[in-house]
C-alpha cells in the first residue's frame, strides 16, 4: 500500500510542517496540498528533519486533480453524526471506520490510498466527502472531541504504519484501478437512466453505491466482473444494442 496524504485547503503553515514531520515519523512520504496557505519558513521549522517531505510536496488547485491515480479515497471527519443535520448524515453515510479498523481493512492490499485531511476550522465539506470511498473518524472524548490537524494525522499514520509492519510476504491483493472505478460509476449512472430511476435520487444512490463498493475494497478482477454484469444487464434490456456491445459471454 502506498499512502498519499492530501491536505485540503490547510489554513496554517505550521500544521502543514507538523503533518510532514508525523508522516516521516511513521514512514510515509507522499504529501499533496490542495489550494494551501503559503508554505514558508515556519512550516519548514515545524517539519524539522522532515523538510524533504515538505519540499517534495505537490500542489494542486482542485481536489480531483490531487486524487488522480488513487485506487481508494479515504476521507476523515470529526463530525458527530447524531448531532449532524439530515443532509450531512446522508453524505457521511455511517458507519465511519476507526483508524484501527481502516488499517485492518487495508492490510494486504496493493495500490495507492489517498487520505484526505480537511481544513482546521471546518474539515471536509459535503462535496469533498462525496468523493470518498470510505470515511474514518477518531473516537475522541465528548468533553473535547476536536483534535488538532497534525495530532489527528499522527494517530492515523501510526495505525496505518502498524498495518504495514505485518503486511509482508505473499498474498498481496491489487485494488481496482482508478480507470475501472470511474468506468463503474459511469456505467451505474447509465443503468439508472436506462431503468428510468427517479432523477432526484440518482446522485444519492450513486454515493451509496460508491461507499458500499469502497468498503468492499474491490480488486481489479471484481471491478471488471461488475462492469461485465452491468454490460450484460444493459444489453439484455436493449440499451446497449445500438452501440453494438455484445454481452460478455459472446466476446
Amino acid at each position: 500500500m502506498k499512502l498519499r496524504v492530501v491536505l485540503v485547503e490547510p489554513i496554517y503553515e505550521g500544521n502543514v510542517g507538523s503533518v510532514a514531520r508525523a508522516m516521516k515519523n511513521f514512514g510515509f512520504h507522499e504529501l499533496v496540498l490542495v489550494n494551501a496557505c503559503p508554505i514558508e519558513d515556519f512550516a519548514s521549522a515545524m517539519a524539522s528533519h522532515a523538510r524533504d517531505v515538505l519540499q517534495m510536496a505537490r500542489s494542486f488547485a482542485t481536489l480531483p486533480q490531487a486524487l488522480q491515480g488513487a485506487n481508494l479515497v479515504v476521507g476523515t471527519t470529526g463530525k458527530r453524526l447524531d448531532e449532524a443535520q439530515h443532509h450531512l448524515r446522508l453524505h457521511l453515510r455511517v458507519p465511519c471506520l476507526t483508524p484501527a479498523r481502516l488499517a485492518s481493512k487495508l492490510q494486504g492490499k496493493e495500490g495507492t490510498v489517498a487520505l484526505l485531511l480537511g481544513r482546521e476550522d471546518c474539515g471536509l465539506n459535503s462535496q469533498e466527502l462525496a468523493l470518498c470511498d470510505m470515511l474514518v473518524s477518531i473516537p475522541t472524548s465528548e468533553e473535547y472531541p476536536v483534535m488538532n490537524l497534525s495530532h489527528s494525522a499522527a494517530v492515523l499514520f501510526y495505525e496505518l504504519s502498524q498495518a504495514q509492519i505485518g503486511d509482508e510476504g505473499p498474498g498481496k491483493v491489487q485494488m481496482a484501478g482508478e480507470e475501472s472505478l470511474t468506468l463503474l460509476q459511469d456505467r451505474w449512472r447509465a443503468l439508472l437512466a436506462d431503468i428510468a430511476y427517479p432523477e432526484h435520487k440518482v446522485e444519492f444512490t450513486l454515493l451509496m453505491l460508491r461507499r458500499i463498493l469502497g468498503r468492499a475494497e474491490l480488486t481489479e478482477r471484481e471491478a471488471r466482473t461488475l462492469l461485465g454484469l452491468i454490460k450484460r444487464i444493459r444489453w439484455r434490456i436493449g440499451s446497449d444494442r445500438d452501440e453494438n456491445l455484445a454481452p460478455p459471454d459472446e466476446k
